[in-house]
């Protein structure tokens, strides 16, 4: 005869969580997303500004070069265009590199052209964004973004 020992197990053994373990779960990461996610949702548009400025500084270094080629800056009619194709009218440019000064004009990081004054209300020549809104003034995204910033 075989002895046949049954395993005796201890109370229920816990198979899931409960429903007040989960209710405080949810609670948690209902606080977490409310502090966090409005930081999170704030740096695309200082990322923008920032690709904005640096957008800025590459134009105001191929314009820098622009100018030691051909003795002078563009009109603003020549406007930012001169830096990638040679431009017509005055000043006419002396010098002008073959191979251009961009392989294109980039537009800012909102879509809109950058703006390209010479000579500038701030210096010489004025490149600069108008922000998010597209317009003068403002603050914050929406401020005037230029070259005249260092």
């Amino acid at each position: 005869m075989t002895d046949v020992k049954k395993l005796q197990v201890g109370p229920k053994a816990q198979t899931g969580f409960t429903l007040i373990e989960i209710m405080v779960v949810v609670v948690i990461l209902g606080i977490l997303a409310a502090l966090i996610v409005p930081n999170i949702m704030s740096r695309p548009d200082q990322a923008k500004v920032t690709a904005a400025r640096s957008d800025i500084k590459a134009l105001s270094s191929a314009m820098e070069i622009y100018r030691l080629d051909n003795g002078h800056y563009p009109s603003t009619e020549q406007g930012l265009e001169a830096l990638v194709s040679k431009p017509s009218g005055q000043p006419v440019p002396r010098n002008w590199n073959p191979e251009g000064y961009l392989k294109k004009v980039p537009v800012d990081p909102w879509g809109n052209p950058f703006i390209y004054l010479s000579p500038g209300n701030h210096g010489q020549y004025d490149v600069y964004s108008l922000g998010a809104d597209g317009r003068e003034g403002g603050e914050g995204v929406n401020a005037v973004i230029g070259n005249w910033e260092d």
